[in-house]
């Protein structure tokens, strides 16, 4: 483990586990790093470098008042792979996380990137638009942002079980990752965790889509609540030359948690597979 400093000061947690090709992982909202856990290990185990970094204002990276835009959360990003010295890497972004992939391609021109990973990623964006008649409206996120102001604790142990799908025949998850996953909401800054509301809905990377010009993977539940994925991996396809995408058969947002080695698996072979 290891802490890197960003341009602003703020100091990051960074993972940095195993040897060989680097695989960046970005965690979504309003987790951590742990979150990926499921694949973190696997793929180390499976011979390749894994590095997962605690976003600023969540899990155990520092929590300032300000920067919880994309532009700097990209820098962030690019600050990790400077300092570690990684090159020839994949960027695997989860929800949220997807957002720092798609900036940092199109801001930092995708210097050392080889592939990118999205996972129920919110790129290309959320908010419903005549382009993305799919997504969600204004006040959807003035709602949550509300619901956090009153009482995060109570609005977090609501919203997980449909994260994970539970009460869905192909998704759920145990009591125990419900509460660690509101243990890992409730550790974030509630001023990281309102501005991140604002950041991941209603941000739009349709211009950042197009400045990719390495192989995508797009992964994606269809019963997905949280980030629909009409409105995000569908144009995921349209919107990158040569995107695959993966659709997981009534999964829900988590499944980095729910579909953990099937999600683990389908990574390690997109990672095994010939670089365009």
């Amino acid at each position: 483990m290891s802490r890197i400093t960003a341009a602003d000061g703020t100091s990051l947690y960074v993972k940095d586990w195993g040897q060989g090709r680097p695989v960046v992982l970005i965690h979504g909202w309003p987790l951590s790093s742990d979150a990926w856990e499921y694949q973190a290990v696997p793929l180390a185990e499976a011979g390749y470098r894994v590095v997962a970094y605690d976003r600023r204002g969540f899990g155990r990276s520092d929590q300032p008042w300000t920067g919880y835009d994309y532009d700097t959360l990209a820098d962030d990003l690019a600050t990790v792979m400077r300092e570690l010295g990684l090159s020839d890497a994949t960027l695997a972004g989860f929800s949220m996380g997807g957002g720092e992939v798609a900036r940092y391609m199109s801001r930092h021109e995708g210097r050392g990137v080889r592939q990118a990973i999205f996972v129920s990623s919110v790129a290309p964006g959320l908010l419903k638009s005549e382009a993305n008649p799919h997504g969600a409206t204004g006040d959807v996120f003035d709602g949550m942002k509300d619901g956090i102001r009153k009482d995060r604790a109570q609005f977090f142990k609501d919203f997980f079980p449909s994260f994970y799908g539970n009460g869905l025949m192909s998704g759920g998850a145990s009591d125990g990752i419900l509460h660690w996953s509101w243990k890992m909401a409730m550790q974030a800054s509630l001023k990281a965790t309102l501005d991140c509301v604002d950041a991941f809905g209603r941000t739009d990377f349709a211009a950042d889509m197009g400045a990719i010009n390495v192989p995508v993977l797009a992964i994606h539940g269809t019963k997905d609540a949280t980030v629909p994925i009409g409105a995000t991996a569908h144009r995921v396809a349209k919107l990158v030359k040569g995107a695959e995408l993966i659709e997981y058969d009534g999964g829900a947002h988590g499944i980095p948690a729910t579909h953990a080695v099937k999600l683990a698996a389908d990574m390690k072979r997109f990672l095994a597979g010939p670089i365009a």
